[in-house]
This record gives structure tokens, C-alpha cells and sequence, in this order.
């Protein structure tokens, strides 16, 4: 049994079950995570705005990578979708095509969202994906308490749809107790944790400028995220966004689990060519770079000079102000069965440069503890040498709803950039409780700074100011 195999096939999600020790067998843990389903409930609403889609097809796309057994939608309108999404025409294409399964009512025992003016049965989990401008989250649904749902902003409809599959996920793996009884959301424009989310500010500005030039480092779970919030962006024309895509891997099932632009029929192409066609198929132009990222890779003036990082390599962090670039903007996932729900969000230039931030390797994850789980003994009882499991045991675990709402993170810092607005040189958080983020604004990104702008398609409401 080659455990290289088994790490490129293996659901990084199921995996939790296998490191925490809680199933004694790869098909036990499968098979745990084939009982968990999903439905939301939508509401006539959805069909007219942009952001409570974006809410909606997040979190059937994130939700079918977690929950094996199945996101069910009900109620869904059979009306035009507002968003880019392939050559997906109505919202129920969209939702089909993300793998969800479009029915009338979904099963009853399983956790809900609802999102829109939707009716809802009682159930013991169920939560409302809510947002007003820049500002987007969760509430309990019996709470009663909704934002208004007036100013589109659709990296907030994403967030939103994030954190309503994560609180519907940490329930289901009866970790945490708040999971589903609390509000978890933030505001995208002013992230520190003393503003509340739904308290009647911070929901930020209307767009009328997007960036038009980006260089994105990695095309796994994050540069994915990225790709797919920069995606539903109203870019008036988005023939003028030029993105430079750089990786030198090839997509395996594993990338299914966690990357939102993987699907089955992507597997074995190289990352930069599937994610080229992607974006191509929105109408960017883009441009690809095939080997890994490094101090030795000079970028020059006729190159976007702006970066978006979602790589886990060292390395290639330590390098990112030594290539040319004038901003970049890092993210970075946790790791392990206990911080696979963290992510921090880095801006350069900082007070801290990269290369001494990522300058002493962590020499390795320790591994012992999980190799002495039940599954490990399993595995090596069929075979898996002691190199093997420890090459497993190395693979990260991770749920795609993490790195969907880190990208709102990353997207809105981009925005606040082009804005010449507040930035943010880190931003620490966790799912499991986001009220205890840290945010540290920064006086080095201060200054303005033009990353290259093209106009951003206007709101009716916008149009009606004019």
C-alpha cells in the first residue's frame, strides 16, 4: 500500500477523524463523514441579489467537500444568477453544477441554513447567513435578528456562506458547544474585534474601482478561495484584469476536499492550466509560471506588482518582498485536528519583513502522537512502512470553509487597497471563536497606493445616486 497514493486520494476533512484518533480505519472515517448532511433552505429573495448568491453558492461548494453524505437546497428560485459562474444561467444551474442536490424539502435531522425569506422547520441546528455591505455572518435562526440586505457586496455574501457551513460543521463534530447557539460574523471594512458586526456601521463603501492586475502565488485550498471571491467581483469589464498564476503541481483527488475550483473532471491537469481556463472563462486574460516561487524569480515593471500568497512553503514566504513586488498580501491556514479552523492574513512591506517572520524553520510538525492512532496501526498492519506513515501523518488536515473565509479577508484588503483606505498588517483568527481575532492596523501601508484599477459595473442603487 503506497501511502503516497493514499495522501493524494485522502479527504483532508476526513482526516481529522483518522489524527484525532476517533476512527480506527480509513473506511471507518469515511464512512463517519458519509453521514453528515447539509440543507438550506432559500428564500424567493435570493433571485435579485448578487451577495445572498454568493452566500448561497459558497456554501453549497464548500459544504459538499465536508459533508460526504450531501447538501440538499430547497426553495431555490428558478431565476436568473447574477454572479459568473461558468455557463451557469439560473441559480438552480449553479447550484447542480456545485454538486448540491435541488429538492423540496431536505432531511429533517440535518443541520440547516437559510438564507433569504425562506420558511424553516425547527431543528436542533439551524442558523441564518445574513449581510449588509461589507458586513456579513451567522445568527441563530429563532434570534430574530437580521441585517438589512440592502447594499450588495458579495465578498460578504461569502463569508457569510463560509461561516454558516463552519458553525454547521463544528456541530456536527460536536466540538464545540457554541457552534450554532452564538452570532459569528465581522465587518470586512473594519475588522478590529471591539466592532460588532451587526451593530448599524463599518458595512464600508459602494465599489466603483476593482484591481485589474494581480500576481497569485499557489493554486491550492487558498489561491483557489482567492480566485473564487475575486471571481463574483462586478468588474465592468473584465477583459482588462490581467492575473499571473503560479504553481508546478498537478491536481489530485485530495484537492477536491478543500480547493473550490477542483472538481472530479480537473484531476491530474496542472494546476496553473485548469485554473487558467477558469479564469479565461470569466473573461480574464492571464498569463501562467510553472515552478516554484523563489527570490531567484524577478518580476519586471511590465508585471503586475501587487501578489496574493496561499502557500504553506517556508521558504517561498520567507522570499516575498525579494521579488519586486510593491504589496503583497499572505495567507496562511492552521494545522492539526485543534487549529485546522486558524488562518492568518499578512500585508507587506510590514514592521516585520517576511524574510524574519518565516526565517527560523518550525523544523518539522510533530507527528509521534499521530502516528500512534488507531487508523496508523492500521494502516501499518496492511503494509504502510514507518517512512510511509510519517509522510501521511504530515499531510494537513482542512475543510474548505476555512479558506473561503479567509479569502473575504484577503479580497476585502485588496478592495481596501484600491479604496486607499485602512489596512491591515496581520489578522489572526479562528472559526472556533472569531470574536477573539486580532487586527493590527498598519502606519506602513498607510499611503495610498495605485495597484491598477478598471471601472466596477454599477449598482442600481448607485446609478439611482446619479
Amino acid at each position: 500500500m503506497d501511502a503516497n497514493v493514499i495522501g493524494d486520494t485522502l479527504n483532508r476533512s476526513v482526516k481529522l477523524a483518522i489524527d484525532s484518533g476517533e476512527a480506527a480505519s480509513l473506511d471507518e472515517a469515511r464512512r463517519i463523514f458519509e453521514g453528515y448532511r447539509l440543507r438550506i433552505n432559500v428564500g424567493p429573495d435570493v433571485a435579485f441579489s448578487p451577495t445572498l448568491q454568493a452566500a448561497l453558492l459558497t456554501a453549497v461548494n464548500v459544504g459538499r467537500r465536508c459533508f460526504l453524505g450531501g447538501v440538499e437546497v430547497s426553495g431555490c428560485p428558478d431565476s436568473e444568477l447574477h454572479l459568473p459562474w461558468r455557463h451557469c444561467r439560473t441559480i438552480p444551474e449553479a447550484v447542480d453544477d456545485l454538486q448540491g442536490r435541488l429538492t423540496q424539502a431536505g432531511a429533517a435531522n440535518a443541520p440547516l441554513i437559510v438564507i433569504g425569506d425562506a420558511n424553516a422547520n425547527s431543528s436542533e441546528f439551524a442558523v441564518r447567513a445574513t449581510f449588509e455591505g461589507w458586513r456579513g455572518g451567522v445568527v441563530p435562526l429563532d434570534d430574530g435578528r437580521r441585517l438589512s440586505e440592502r447594499q450588495e457586496f458579495t465578498p460578504a455574501g461569502v463569508l457569510s456562506g463560509a461561516l454558516a457551513v463552519s458553525e454547521a460543521f463544528q456541530f456536527v463534530r460536536g466540538r464545540n458547544a457554541r457552534a450554532g447557539r452564538r452570532d459569528v460574523g465581522l465587518s470586512l471594512w473594519r475588522v478590529e474585534p471591539e466592532r460588532h458586526w451587526l451593530e448599524d456601521r463599518d458595512s464600508g463603501p459602494e465599489l466603483e474601482f476593482l484591481p485589474k492586475a494581480l500576481w497569485l502565488i499557489g493554486l491550492g485550498h487558498l489561491g483557489q478561495a482567492f480566485l473564487w471571491t475575486l471571481g463574483f467581483l462586478p468588474y465592468a469589464d473584465p477583459s482588462e484584469v490581467l492575473l499571473v498564476l503560479q504553481d508546478y503541481d498537478s491536481l489530485v483527488p485530495a484537492n477536491d476536499s478543500t480547493s473550490p475550483l477542483t472538481d472530479g473532471k480537473l484531476l491530474g491537469r496542472k494546476k496553473t492550466r485548469a485554473m487558467a481556463d477558469w479564469c479565461e472563462e470569466r473573461g480574464f486574460r492571464t498569463r501562467i509560471q510553472e515552478r516554484r516561487f523563489a527570490a531567484n524569480l524577478l518580476i519586471d515593471d511590465e508585471e503586475p506588482r501587487v501578489a496574493l500568497c496561499g502557500v504553506d512553503n517556508e521558504a517561498a514566504r520567507a522570499a516575498l518582498e525579494e521579488v519586486g513586488f510593491a504589496q503583497v498580501i499572505e495567507a496562511g491556514l492552521g494545522l492539526g485536528t485543534e487549529e485546522y479552523l486558524a488562518f492568518q492574513m499578512h500585508c507587506f512591506p510590514s514592521s516585520r519583513p517576511a524574510r524574519q517572520r518565516w526565517s527560523i524553520s518550525s523544523g518539522g510538525r510533530v507527528l509521534s502522537s499521530v502516528i500512534e492512532q488507531p487508523a496508523y496501526k492500521t494502516l501499518a498492519a496492511e503494509g504502510v512502512d514507518q517512512c510511509g506513515l510519517t509522510t501521511l501523518a504530515g499531510r494537513s488536515v482542512g475543510a474548505a470553509f476555512v479558506g473561503a473565509a479567509a479569502s473575504s479577508l484577503v479580497v476585502a484588503e485588496l478592495l481596501r487597497m484600491c479604496l486607499g483606505e485602512r489596512r491591515y498588517e496581520v489578522i489572526d483568527a479562528s472559526l472556533r471563536s472569531p470574536e477573539h481575532r486580532v487586527a493590527f492596523v498598519s502606519e506602513i501601508l498607510a499611503e495610498p497606493f495605485n495597484p491598477g484599477l478598471t471601472e466596477a459595473e454599477a449598482t442600481p442603487e448607485a446609478l439611482a445616486l446619479k
